[in-house]
């Protein structure tokens, strides 16, 4: 028995929510210290939940280096923060860079279905305004007199 595919989307109800958060981020660590095991590399894992608490993964008995945060002032964390936000912007930007490139290439396609199908139309026309001309002209050589009633419909299919 197969999962169903999960369609990637915001979860609404705040208790699902934490929830998943909860199981997907245990799932991540664990399959970061596999990684860090099975492939004998250094890694460091760092989350942020929604409400702000800060989780932390590092590999095989190492501990995050870096400042204390501890020792800074306000007015640092600030400075830190909006770095972090500048980053995130960034990354944010280059997403919709991606997104917009892609939209651009789908909609690229749609239009080119769209002139194949015009084309084909097109050809199916012509064809059928071949076998018309050719009744017209088997009509005139009979001296059947809706000839000329024929031949007026005939500037609309060209």
């Amino acid at each position: 028995m197969g999962r169903k595919k999960l369609q990637l989307q915001r979860i609404e109800n705040k208790s699902r929510c934490q929830v998943t958060f909860s199981k997907r981020r245990s799932g991540l660590i664990k399959k970061a210290r596999e990684l860090s095991v099975l492939c004998d590399v250094d890694l460091a894992l760092v989350i942020f939940s929604s409400r702000g608490r800060l989780y932390e993964f590092c590999s095989a008995d190492r501990q995050l280096e870096g400042p204390n945060f501890e020792q800074f002032t306000a007015a640092d964390l600030l400075q830190l923060e909006n770095l972090l936000n500048d980053t995130l912007t960034e990354i944010r930007a280059v997403k919709v860079h991606s997104y917009a490139h892609w939209a651009s290439l789908v909609q690229t396609q749609l239009m080119m279905g769209s002139i194949r199908t015009l084309q084909e139309k097109e050809k199916l026309l012509r064809e059928e305004k071949k076998l018309l001309e050719g009744k017209i002209a088997a009509g005139e050589k009979s001296g059947n007199d809706t000839t000329a009633a024929s031949m007026a419909t005939l500037p609309l299919l060209r």
